[in-house]
């Protein structure tokens, strides 16, 4: 039952002693994210103590990047599992973070060449473009895969020195493909057979052999028509159509 003793305040009062719009209150209203605790005869929304808590906790959820649906959901739970929450958020932000610092990093190269040699020096630009573009690589590709699948891989995210090595194996493998290209491997070939076992080991290692991953990645792969003009496929045509003939040779044997 609603404390009888409970101080109520029309829309207006409350957004100004919370540091909101009305318009936002109205809004929220609108998603079923912040019911008002009762209305004045005249159909005015009234406001209460528990209604700041859980403005509280929305502006909270909001701030570390969780969207208003998400919040929604997180808030009607009888159990709400916000120490999971958290943790996933925190990762995500110190992900973006080291971006950020990698951004940083490269135009603080920048600065020092220009003022060395009093001139632009491209490469330098160059790195502050291809860190940029990393970075909107990583979100547009978010689409593809469902909310499982992201919490899945943002626990699997960090460190990013997993990340890092994980870059390091693929680049290696996609070097020895092409060097097994120019050398005339043949597919079903013993060596051939090896990097086709290695580059799905690496899949795996994405995957986390989670279905809802797999499905993801197998979305983005195939939707190449609509891929950004800034990201590159980190291997060509003839690399990928190498290993899917060593694929289906290692399943046809």
């Amino acid at each position: 039952m609603k404390d009888m003793t409970e101080r109520l305040f029309q829309a207006r009062e409350f957004a100004e002693r919370a540091g909101v719009t009305v318009r936002a209150l109205h809004y929220y209203d609108r998603l079923g994210l912040l019911k008002p605790s009762g209305h004045t005869k005249a159909g005015y929304r009234l406001y209460g103590e528990r209604d700041f808590a859980r403005l509280q906790q929305i502006a909270m959820l909001k701030f570390i990047g969780l969207p208003l649906k998400q919040i929604k959901e997180l808030l009607d739970r009888k159990a709400l599992d916000l120490p999971t929450t958290l943790r996933l958020q925190r990762e995500v932000i110190e992900e973006k973070r080291r971006r950020l610092d990698m951004a940083l990093q490269a135009i603080e190269r920048a600065e020092r060449v220009v003022m060395m040699k009093g001139e632009a020096n491209w490469e330098a630009f160059k790195k502050i473009v291809e860190v940029i573009n990393m970075s909107d690589n990583m979100e547009w590709m978010k689409k593809y895969y469902t909310e499982e699948a992201r919490e899945e891989l943002a626990k699997r995210a960090t460190p990013h020195e997993v990340i890092e090595q994980g870059q390091r194996d693929w680049a290696s493998l996609i070097r020895e493909v092409e060097a097994a290209i120019s050398a005339g491997e043949d597919p079903a070939g013993e060596k051939a057979q090896a990097l086709a076992a290695r580059w799905s080991a690496l899949i795996e290692a994405f995957t986390g052999g989670n279905p809802t991953v797999r499905e993801g990645l197998g979305k983005l792969y195939a939707d190449k028509a609509n891929w950004p003009s800034t990201f590159q496929k980190p291997y060509s045509d003839e690399v990928g159509a190498f290993i899917c003939q060593a694929v289906a040779a290692r399943k046809e044997g």
